[in-house]
């Protein structure tokens, strides 16, 4: 469970990917909630983002999910340095 309480981060939720088949996504949130991943055009079609998302439901990780848009969120779990 994330412990951050940077209201920046609120708007990001962990999930485990629990269905990856091109081109449904489905990720199951830490309150037990089951979303539909949304995707781009350039990764329905990238062989290797397939093959991670593979891998990363295999392993049962936990990864970053967008709250408002259902997107997987490519810098993980850093947040951009405060200028």
């Amino acid at each position: 469970m994330l412990l951050d309480t940077d209201p920046k981060i609120k708007n990001i939720t962990a999930v485990q990917l629990v269905k990856v088949t091109c081109p449904l996504v489905i990720a199951k949130t830490e309150e037990g909630e089951f979303v539909k991943v949304k995707l781009s055009d350039e990764q329905l079609q990238d062989p290797l983002f397939w093959d991670t998302l593979k891998n990363i439901r295999r392993s049962q990780l936990w990864v970053p999910l967008g709250r408002h848009f259902h997107q997987l969120l490519s810098n993980d779990w850093l947040m951009p340095a405060a200028q």
